[in-house]
């Protein structure tokens, strides 16, 4: 313990004056312009149970991401055979996780198994029939794929949910594929629904030269060419008035997995906005040799399936920039710019769960949290001052400043008030005046020994000082476990009441007896009000 009173008052003045400062944002919003410029801003963040927001249950289609696994693993066996010189006629995905290989009859089978057992072996040999051979993945890599594919979608979202403003977004991994997101303080619910489940597959694909349009309606498609349509909008009602067809050619040139940055920006003509897109170094290489190839056709930049649009290549575009555009307004480029930069999900999501919290149950638990806090409060004061009088007294400052504390902390570390925290601000309160308690009572124990006021208040603080210590640090312990492995709700409590114990220690303890040093110093107290 500090010696000198000045220096243990100073210590306190600035706690106290800190904690004023971090509680004013959160108290009001009228703040004069210079307030931001050297002073803290930050608020307490309420969570979804206080503030309202969107509840949703989500589910990632891992099969879908299965299927674009074996997709890929098609190619690298295509691309493997081909350098070793073995002729292939084609290897193509015969159901989900599983992949047919067709040599040309020359090709003698058993090397060619030989050699895609050895490269890979997280595909298991089924069968061989004729000059074919059929493979399947194995369990234990399925099951890292469909794992894989949740944890990316869960890093995906939280990429977006960030970008899009949310403040403490609780985005977690469930069973069965499922992640839970729970998003405080949104109020377009629709729209973060659209940002969050949007899959943002870009792609780049050369629309054909072979294909009339009119054979479009006729049907006669060759095997290398589908059809993806452009929708067009009314730009007042926001309806689809009609869906233009192209003819692409199948293969894909590029994807939006070398995007470094999207952003919104504004054509000078119209004042329409755009995204505009810069890839990464090996992005805009293969961007520049895709521009060179095929100047004069016409390219489409396809996202989700849908075309946006499909300009003709008047040049060779290096730098490695491109750009959106589409008939959409400020905020659709913004969020598409958000999904395009924090990356495509691995696989299509659909919400099993959807609620919806309003702000006025959020209002009518706040209300209903902070009775409880102040009639808890309240009570424990009265008892207090009832029971051990002017040091009572004492005790319900270190209340009052235990509970400044606690929501100061809560504002500095921009944590989330929860409903759960609530309740464990008022356990807090009940510890914190616990401890005064305890030192209290070995004060009493060392007065009826006889001993003097000050000799009575060294012994009873220090008796009580590791009692004291052992109960609130146990409980400190099972508070950062439940941290640690908790749930939402229950880290909401975990994290207050970790928060009190720290400061009930100080406030108990330290403040406390400050004040009485501070009364002993300049009186002569021979009678202690206890």
């Amino acid at each position: 313990m500090i010696k000198s009173i000045k220096l243990r008052l100073l210590i306190v003045l600035v706690t106290v004056v800190l904690a004023i400062l971090y509680m004013v944002p959160t108290v009001t919003n009228k703040l004069p312009s210079w307030w931001g410029k050297i002073l803290p801003t930050d608020q307490i963040h309420l969570g979804l149970d206080l503030q309202g927001g969107i509840h949703l249950l989500m589910e990632v289609d891992v099969a879908k991401a299965m299927e674009a696994t074996t997709d890929r693993i098609a190619g690298g066996m295509q691309s493997f055979l081909h350098d070793k010189k073995m002729d292939i006629v084609a290897v193509k995905q015969v159901e989900i996780g599983e992949l047919s290989i067709r040599m040309a009859d020359a090709v003698d089978m058993t090397e060619v198994q030989s050699m895609l057992d050895k490269e890979f072996p997280q595909w298991k040999f089924l069968r061989a029939q004729g000059q074919s051979l059929n493979y399947k993945v194995e369990n234990a890599e399925r099951q890292r794929i469909e794992k894989m594919a949740v944890e990316q979608a869960v890093e995906t979202m939280r990429n977006r949910i960030d970008q899009f403003g949310v403040s403490e977004p609780e985005i977690r991994p469930q069973a069965d594929n499922r992640i839970l997101v729970q998003l405080p303080g949104i109020k377009d619910t629709k729209r973060a629904i659209e940002l969050i489940g949007k899959t943002a597959l870009l792609e780049f694909k050369l629309v054909s030269n072979k294909i009339n349009p009119r054979e479009l309606e006729s049907g006669n498609i060759p095997d290398d060419i589908e059809i993806l349509y452009q929708q067009e909008y009314d730009p007042v009602t926001k309806k689809n008035i009609r869906q233009v067809p192209y003819a692409l050619e199948k293969k894909t040139l590029m994807t939006g997995e070398y995007i470094a940055d999207a952003k919104v920006r504004f054509n000078s003509q119209y004042g329409e906005p755009y995204v505009a897109m810069d890839f990464n170094s090996r992005g805009g290489k293969l961007f520049d040799r895709i521009t060179a190839e095929n100047v004069k056709r016409r390219l489409a930049i396809i996202l989700d399936n849908h075309v946006y649009s499909a300009p003709v290549i008047q040049e060779r575009i290096s730098g490695g920039k491109a750009q959106i555009s589409g008939r959409f307004d400020a905020k659709e480029a913004r969020d598409l710019a958000i999904v395009l930069r924090a990356g495509a999900l691995p696989a299509p999501i659909r919400i099993l769960e959807k609620r919806t919290v309003g702000p006025s149950l959020g209002h009518d638990s706040i209300r209903k949290g902070l009775i409880s806090m102040v009639i808890g409060f309240m009570l424990v004061v009265v008892f207090m001052v009832i029971y051990y009088h002017l040091s009572g007294l004492v005790a319900n400052l270190a209340l009052v400043l235990n509970l400044l504390f606690i929501l100061s902390v809560l504002a500095l570390a921009k944590a989330t008030l929860t409903l759960p925290g609530i309740a464990g601000i008022v356990l807090t309160i009940g510890m914190a005046v616990d401890a005064n308690v305890l030192i209290f009572e070995r004060i009493k124990e060392e007065l009826r020994l006889g001993k003097t006021t000050r000799a009575a208040l060294d012994g009873g603080y220090n008796k009580a000082f590791l009692t004291i210590m052992d109960a609130n640090i146990t409980t400190l312990i099972a508070a950062i476990v439940l941290y640690q492995y908790g749930t939402g709700p229950i880290k909401g409590f975990a994290v207050t009441l970790s928060i009190g114990i720290v400061s009930s220690l100080f406030t108990a303890i330290f403040v406390t007896r400050l004040v009485y040093d501070s009364i002993m110093e300049k009186r002569s107290v021979k009678q202690l009000s206890i």
